[in-house]
C-alpha cells in the first residue's frame, strides 16, 4: 500500500501551548478496538465506532506527518489495540519515512503484546526501536480476569519475539488494589531479569466500567513507600519523553518507572497532545477540550486548513488536568474511555 501525499503547504512554525511548553510528542490512536477487555479500562460489552467514522489509514498518516511538520518528535501510535488495525503495517512503514529524514526521532507503540508474535519483525524493519507492553500480572488465570480475553502465555511469546528482533521493551502494569498490589516485586525481577524497564502506573478516572474504580485505586506513594523495605531506590534523571518518574533499583540495576496522575500529577513539563482514531484532537487526557481534526483534513488536498486547526487547538492547551477519584458520586472524572483517547 502506497499512500498520496497532500499538496504542500509549508508551516513549520513549532507547537507552543500558552504555558510556553513545546508540544514535541503526540500520541495516535488508530482504533478505538481491542481483542482485550481490561477491567479498568473497558467495558465487557463495548460498542464500538463505525468504519465510516476512523480516519482511513491515508489520513492518519497524513495527520501525523502535519505534527511532525510542525515539530513533533516523537510518535506514538496506540488503540485500543493498534495491532488489531487492518493493514496497520503500512501505516509504520509510511511514517518510517520521518525517521530517514531525521524529522522524527522515535516511531513507538503501546500494546497489549497479543499479536506481537505476528509483527515484532515488521515494527523493527519500519524503524520502531522500543515499545511498550501492558502486563498487569505474571498470574495466568490472574490475567484472565484483568483482562477477561487475553492469555498470558501468548502476550508473553510476543514479548520475547520483540525481544529477539532487538526491540527495546518497557512493561507497563496498572497498579490494582486488592489485585496485584502483592505482585509488584515478582514484576520487578521478571521485568529486570529480562533486561525490561517496568514502569506502575495509578488507575485513572476515564470512562464508566462495570464495578467501583474506587476500589480499584493503589496510590503508588504507598506502592514506593512499601518497594522500599526491600529494594534500593535511587532517583535518576532518565526520561522517554512520557511522564514517567524513574528509579534504578541498585539490586537488580533495572529502571523502574511511576506514572502519578492522581497523586503527583506531571502537567507542569507536559509536553504532549492526544488524537483520537476519529481525528478528534484532546490537549490533555484529563480535560474535555477537544478539537475536530477531521474536518479541516478532509475538505481539502492541502494542508493549509489543517495546520491552522492544530495551531488554534494548541493555543487553548490548559494547565493542567483535573483528576480526582470521586468517592461520593463513584463516577469518572472523563466521561470516556481510554481506548478512545488513545493510550
Amino acid at each position: 500500500m502506497t499512500f498520496k501525499g497532500p499538496v504542500e503547504h509549508s508551516d513549520t512554525s513549532s507547537l507552543v501551548d500558552p504555558f510556553g511548553r513545546h508540544v514535541t510528542y503526540l500520541r495516535v490512536s488508530v482504533t478505538d478496538r481491542c481483542d482485550f477487555r481490561c477491567v479498568y479500562c473497558m467495558s465487557e460489552h463495548m460498542s464500538f465506532l463505525p468504519k465510516k467514522d476512523l480516519l482511513t489509514l491515508e489520513e492518519l498518516d497524513r495527520l501525523c506527518s502535519a505534527f511532525v511538520a510542525k515539530g513533533v518528535k516523537k510518535l506514538r501510535i496506540t488503540g485500543g489495540e493498534p495491532l488489531v488495525r487492518k493493514n496497520i503495517m503500512a501505516l509504520f512503514k509510511a511514517l518510517s519515512r520521518h525517521l530517514e529524514t531525521g524529522q522524527l526521532e522515535e516511531l513507538t507503540l503501546t500494546t497489549n503484546g497479543s499479536q506481537l508474535e505476528k509483527y515484532a519483525g515488521d515494527l523493527k524493519a519500519a524503524g520502531v526501536r522500543r515499545i511498550n507492553v501492558s502486563i498487569d500480572t505474571l498470574d495466568p488465570q490472574k490475567f484472565k480476569t484483568i483482562t477477561r480475553w487475553g492469555e498470558l502465555a501468548t502476550v508473553l511469546k510476543g514479548v520475547e519475539a520483540a525481544k529477539r528482533a532487538g526491540i527495546g521493551i518497557k512493561i507497563n502494569a496498572v497498579a490494582l488494589k486488592g489485585v496485584n498490589e502483592d505482585e509488584i516485586d515478582d514484576l520487578i525481577r521478571f521485568s529486570h531479569g529480562e533486561g525490561h524497564d517496568l514502569t506502575l502506573i495509578e488507575t485513572m478516572p476515564l470512562g464508566d466500567i462495570e464495578g467501583d474504580r474506587t476500589d480499584q485505586y493503589l496510590p503508588l506513594s504507598i506502592v514506593r513507600a512499601r518497594l522500599l523495605d526491600r529494594w534500593t531506590l535511587e532517583d535518576i534523571p532518565f526520561r522517554t519523553g512520557g511522564p514517567a518518574r524513574y528509579v534504578r533499583i541498585k539490586e537488580t540495576g533495572g529502571r523502574l518507572g511511576f506514572i502519578t496522575p492522581m497523586t503527583h500529577n506531571f502537567c507542569e513539563s507536559c509536553n504532549r497532545v492526544r488524537v483520537t482514531c476519529t481525528g478528534t484532537l484532546y490537549m490533555c487526557l484529563g480535560q474535555e477540550d477537544a478539537a475536530d481534526l477531521r474536518a479541516p483534513l478532509r475538505a481539502s488536498d492541502d494542508n493549509g486548513l489543517l495546520f491552522e486547526a492544530i495551531d488554534a487547538a494548541i493555543a487553548r492547551k490548559p494547565k493542567g488536568h483535573d483528576f480526582v477519584i470521586d468517592r461520593r458520586q463513584k463516577r469518572p472524572a472523563v466521561a470516556r474511555h481510554m481506548s478512545v483517547t488513545g493510550g
